[in-house]
């Protein structure tokens, strides 16, 4: 492991970031002081110091929120797509002009490395300006004729009304973004939920959102736990849930709007997995590997932090995948160099450790990292950081734990696939045999090959070569990875309502 050996505090120091305590929420249009003084604390991972707190909202908080977005929704609905994308553009640029006290946010909440969050901007941004494009598929009027002649169809787009947007600790700004854009350029309002432990960058977003004069009451921001979104879910006034997490939480989620046949969009967990053909170039792989497969710290839901590698090249796949984690840095998020940073919380921190026991109980080999790091690898100020050595597992098998869940940490487990017979079947078989079906890669030198191997894998979205989210495609996951996309036409979709109007020609 290479370290970032950084005075941790002294960088923090000179940040000055404007959101730390907090009171306040967003509602109808104006920063609302909370009614009571409970709050949640914001714990910077790479520390451990509580930096900063938000209040928790209570029932009547989001009432008044729900109720603000309610009375917004009619004029905000009525308005032309077009004069909506016109909003998007300008909050497309609001955000931009906050990139760095955004990413330094974030970075301070999670632990993302900086080079990570320095992008959230950006892909926001772009987020609203690729909905701002689709304004005229939502204005321009569809009429479709009968099969048989003598009638025809219009078929009108209706906004599916009030959404809650309930958003995860990872990417806590673009994971909001791909709900809040669609929405409210197909007419809806909104309350957001952030994640517990990330509720202050999204505060940026609020303000691009107020700088750009969206109307009062059409998007609203509430802070609080796990308690609080499961209010919004069930809220009676909340027409569409839309929620990015884990995977228990998505089912209780799901259940919960399939008892009110509420419209609901899940994006949950992942074990995706990279199959590495056996003509491929291994140090092509080695310089997008860590994008790929352990992007922020191992902590993104589409990553293929399973490498299924041929048995013919096994140990050289093995060597490659541990000398490139091994040489990344490993250090304060808030270095620009730095690029494994801590686990974004203590129970995280946790969670991943037992998963590292588990695999040493169940036989698996550790090729790199497998422990927590030491305070000396790491520099002043980071002693009380939730860091673990990025790991490399190897001669993992299929029945093992870490091959089957989901670990959201810096761990890439290698299996083994037959290609004695040139057949790239168990590999294919490997790949599908999981719960999940969110992400996938396949690599290799022919890339006809590779595609041929890509559509046999059983995801909602495989790269060749490469993994990287498309905002004008669809993005979802299969079995136990969600329900229903965001991104393109597709995502705009899930924020719309249809009506068909029959009349005669």
């Amino acid at each position: 492991m290479t370290t970032v050996l950084t005075d941790a505090h002294a960088r923090r120091a000179e940040l000055n970031l404007p959101y730390t305590h907090v009171g306040d929420f967003y509602i109808d249009g104006t920063w609302q002081a909370a009614a009571t003084p409970d709050r949640n604390p914001v714990v910077d991972p790479a520390t451990g110091e509580t930096w900063g707190s938000v209040p928790v909202a209570t029932p009547e908080e989001l009432d008044r929120a729900v109720g603000a977005a309610r009375r917004a929704l009619p004029a905000w609905s009525e308005l032309p797509a077009a004069e909506r994308a016109e909003y998007l553009l300008r909050i497309a640029e609001e955000i931009e002009a906050r990139s760095d006290l955004l990413a330094h946010t974030n970075t301070r909440e999670n632990g993302s490395p900086v080079s990570e969050t320095r992008g959230a901007a950006a892909n926001a941004a772009g987020i609203f300006r690729y909905f701002a494009t689709l304004a005229s598929w939502l204005d321009d009027e569809d009429v479709r004729p009968f099969p048989v002649g003598g009638a025809e169809t219009i078929v009108d787009k209706d906004p599916i009304g009030v959404c809650g947007l309930i958003a995860p600790w990872n990417f806590p700004i673009n994971l909001v973004v791909i709900k809040l854009a669609p929405a409210l350029l197909a007419g809806c309002t909104v309350v957001i939920k952030p994640a517990s432990p990330t509720p202050l960058s999204i505060r940026f977003i609020i303000e691009a959102v107020e700088a750009a004069g969206v109307p009062a009451g059409v998007v609203n921001l509430l802070t609080g736990p796990g308690r609080l979104g499961d209010a919004l879910v069930r809220h009676p006034d909340v027409d569409k849930i839309a929620f990015t997490g884990s995977t228990p939480v998505g089912r209780t989620i799901a259940a919960a709007c399939g008892e009110l046949l509420r419209p609901v969009t899940l994006e949950l967990g992942g074990k995706s997995s990279a199959i590495i053909l056996p003509d491929t170039d291994l140090e092509a792989v080695s310089k997008v590997l860590i994008r790929s497969c352990m992007r922020n710290t191992g902590q993104t839901c589409y990553i293929s932090t399973r490498i299924l590698a041929p048995a013919s090249r096994y140990e050289e796949v093995v060597s490659m995948v541990a000398t490139t984690v091994a040489d990344a840095p490993q250090g304060d998020p808030l270095d620009p160099g730095t690029v494994f940073g801590p686990v974004s919380t203590v129970a995280q921190f946790e969670t991943v450790s037992g998963y590292l026991d588990s695999a040493r109980r169940e036989g698996a080999r550790i090729a790199a990292g497998g422990r927590s790091a030491a305070p000396e690898e790491l520099g002043p100020g980071l002693e009380n950081g939730a860091f673990i050595v990025p790991t490399v597992l190897a001669d993992v098998t299929e029945d093992m734990t870490v091959s089957r869940e989901e670990i959201f940490g810096p761990v890439i487990t290698i299996l083994r696939y037959d290609d004695s017979d040139g057949r790239l079947d168990d590999a294919v078989r490997l790949a599908n045999n999981t719960e999940f079906g969110l992400g996938g890669i396949v690599f290799g030198a022919d890339e006809d090959r590779a595609l041929e191997v890509a559509r046999l894998v059983d995801s909602g979205s495989v790269g060749i070569n490469f993994f990287g989210s498309n905002h004008s495609a669809p993005f979802g996951g299969r079995h136990d990875s969600g329900m229903g996309v965001e991104y393109g036409i597709e995502g705009l979709s899930a924020y719309l309502s249809y009506k068909s109007i029959h009349r005669r020609n």
